[in-house]
This record gives C-alpha cells, structure tokens and sequence, in this order.
C-alpha cells in the first residue's frame, strides 16, 4: 500500500533526528559494512557520519525530509555544487571520520569515494542534481516515502531540463530508481574487495 507524503526542508534543530533515521536506513548498506565491518560498532559511526552528511547537504544543497516525525531523508547537490570539497567537508564536521573510522576504516573510504568520484566526472560532466543520500526509516520502507521525498527536486530538474545522479549499492534500490525514471550507466564492484555497485543518471523529462 502506498501512503501520500507530504515533504518539507530539513530544519538544523532536525539533524541529530535525521542522523538517528539514516543510521538505521544505512546500517547494513553494503558500502558501509565495506567501510566499517565491525557491527558493534558500526551504529553509532554511520549515525554520525550521515547526521554530518546531512549538515553537508544542508549547507550547500538541499535536504527534504517528512512533515512532522522525521521518517527519511533526501539529501541533494545542485548543479555546480556536486563535487564535495575538503573545506566544505571540515565546515561540516566530516573530517573527523579518520578518528571515527579508525585508518583502515577512512582508507576504504577515501578510496571508494574516489573511484566513485571519477565515474560520476566522467560520465554526467554536464550540469546536474546529485543525490547524496536518500534513506527511510526501516519500518516505513516500500510505503512512498522515498519516492515522495526525491519528488520535488525530480520535478525542479525536469522543469530545468537538467539530468541527476545517484550511486546505490543494493540490488533492490535499482528497481526503485528505474521508476522514477533512472537508467544505470555502470554497474561494477568496487576495486580492493569493495561492495558491487550502480551508478544511474536520469534525463529531464
């Protein structure tokens, strides 16, 4: 069954809720098990590291989450912001992550968002939205909400005629994403024993 959602802006006293939502949302995520493969610890790491990548989002993009109790979040770079730098990450909080990772944890991280990085320049190097993160909270998955909350930025893009951008790395996100109109341009594993991954762009419509 699918519920109607109404979505809004992700406020600043929201983030530590929107950190709590995606933590659960990305716990098993096949890059953050990849990233940070002790589960003991994983929860509170991927709590923090997506409350700062929603600080992220929400300084220099967009970030839509659900009216009321913060259920998900869409996490959105325009175009010309898309590509993170080192001193937007510092404003944000998300170069403390080699503390928080431990070396070998931000080693596969760095070298993940790299190679991803590359891809994404290589492949959309035109004007585009960037989706960061889109996550839901576990007991409201499949019920809409994230098609609701990518929808508005989906209807600004085609309004401006400009393509967006994702990576995913779980096989039942891509179903999900060919919905809303998505195609996948690569479908690959990470080098060094990393997770399988997708990467979509999707065409104004």
């Amino acid at each position: 069954m699918t519920t109607a959602m109404q979505t809004t802006r992700l406020t600043s006293s929201q983030l530590p809720e929107a950190g709590a939502v995606l933590g659960r949302a990305f716990f098993d995520d096949p890059l953050l098990t990849y990233i940070l493969p002790d589960e003991s610890k994983r929860g509170p790491q991927v709590r923090w590291f997506m409350e700062h990548g929603a600080k992220y989002g929400q300084t220099h993009g967009e970030v839509y989450t659900t009216v009321g109790k913060v259920e998900g979040n869409a996490v959105w770079l325009p175009p010309g912001e898309v590509k993170m730098t080192m001193a937007r990450m510092a404003r944000a909080g998300l170069l403390f992550a080699p503390f928080k990772f431990g070396v070998g944890g931000f080693n596969r991280f760095l070298g993940a968002v790299n190679y991803l990085e590359h891809l994404h320049e290589r492949d959309l190097p035109q004007r585009h939205w960037y989706l960061l993160i889109l996550g839901v909270d576990p007991p409201r998955q499949g019920q809409g909400v994230g098609g609701a909350l990518i929808q508005p930025v989906l209807a600004r893009a085609d309004a401006e005629g400009l393509p967006c951008y994702l990576e995913t790395m779980k096989t039942r996100n891509v179903p999900f994403y060919q919905k809303h109109g998505f195609e996948v341009v690569v479908e690959d594993d990470l080098p060094k024993g990393g997770c399988h991954f997708w990467t979509m762009k999707r065409m104004p419509r």
